[in-house]
């Protein structure tokens, strides 16, 4: 469990996460085909081809989900009882097949719960492709474990 507590948080922190994705053709593809997308601006060159991009533009509900999973092991790995929200998404740039991402992450607000066993916890997560260039940034609440032997 490589995930912190409530008590391991501090507000104001940024956490910089190690891992990195380059998203690719497939991954963009099968992300659409689960999730019932079919925007043709994801999936079709030709469309794309005449759009403002140039280009197919990866989902950007993709990019928040990896963002999110890039970022777990830093922070809730095996200590989160529940996501609670994803709010103040914003997509300032598009991700393209072939771009490589990163997140990082800076817990912006804690306060224990009423019954003082566990935590919430606000995040704010900013998401850059390989030029540095902001992709994604999003508010994450979780409702996180506190340490055992610190539950009420």
């Amino acid at each position: 469990m490589a995930g912190n507590y409530y008590e391991a948080f501090t507000v104001g922190e940024t956490i910089t996460h190690p891992r990195s994705r380059t998203v690719s053709e497939s991954d963009n593809q099968r992300f659409c085909d689960m999730t019932m997308n079919q925007q043709p601006l994801h999936l079709d060159a030709e469309f794309a081809a005449d759009s403002d991009f140039g280009e197919r533009v990866v989902n950007g509900l993709y990019t928040l989900s990896l963002a999110v999973g890039l970022t777990i092991p830093e922070t809730t790995d095996g200590t989160i009882v529940a996501n609670l929200g994803y709010d103040e998404v914003e997509h300032p740039a598009p991700v393209f097949h072939g771009d490589t991402i990163r997140a990082e992450t800076t817990v912006t607000d804690k306060r224990e719960t009423s019954d003082g066993d566990r935590g919430i916890v606000t995040m704010t997560v900013d998401v850059f492709k390989q030029d540095d260039t902001l992709v994604c940034s999003f508010e994450r609440t979780v409702l996180a474990e506190k340490r055992p032997d610190e539950r009420a």
